[in-house]
């Protein structure tokens, strides 16, 4: 069974790794990627924004579309950032973002989360919770994104950094 508050909690968790990794990147360097045919470091930090707030917002307002639908109805429910927004801009969104969400998740009933949902790149039958907690694992693949950028331009993520500190004071 998924507990909302430790879901909510490791999301928020998660995306303060997110922020941090946008904060540390070098700002000139955002729409760095690897190869042509991958997404730039930016953009991958807005599809984090976008999907975070964007289907949870289509869950609190009742929408259940999917199909290309989904990805026009989703636009009404986007985190407002301006398109050439830096790197304080996005981490501040991030922050913003999976507060605002996670307040307004934490103040539905348990019925909410026990209700439908089709995920619109497969239409799976899922609970609103089970949507949630893929978000969340959806999110971790993207960090983990965010973190191989990082290594590329030779910086350490912030998870690894507090792995070898705690290892360093025993």
């Amino acid at each position: 069974m998924i507990r909302l508050e430790q879901l909510l909690n490791s999301w928020k968790a998660i995306r303060e790794d997110v922020a941090l990794a946008v904060e540390e990147f070098p700002a000139a360097e955002l729409d760095y990627r690897p190869t042509p045919d991958l997404d730039s470091f930016r953009q991958i930090a807005r599809h984090i924004l976008n999907i975070g707030h964007g289907i949870p917002g289509m869950m609190l307002s009742g929408e259940t579309v999917t199909g290309q639908e989904f990805r026009d109805r989703m636009k009404a429910h986007l985190f407002p950032l301006a398109d050439d927004a830096g790197a304080p801009e996005i981490a501040a969104a991030l922050r913003q973002s999976v507060a605002i969400r996670c307040d307004q998740l934490a103040a539905q009933p348990p019925e909410f989360f026990a209700g439908p949902w089709t995920r619109h790149f497969d239409l799976a039958q899922l609970t609103r919770m089970e949507m949630l907690q893929f978000i969340k694992e959806h999110e971790l693949t993207h960090r983990q994104q965010l973190f191989m950028y990082l290594r590329l331009k030779g910086m350490v993520p912030a998870t690894t950094r507090r792995r070898l500190a705690r290892q360093a004071a025993k």
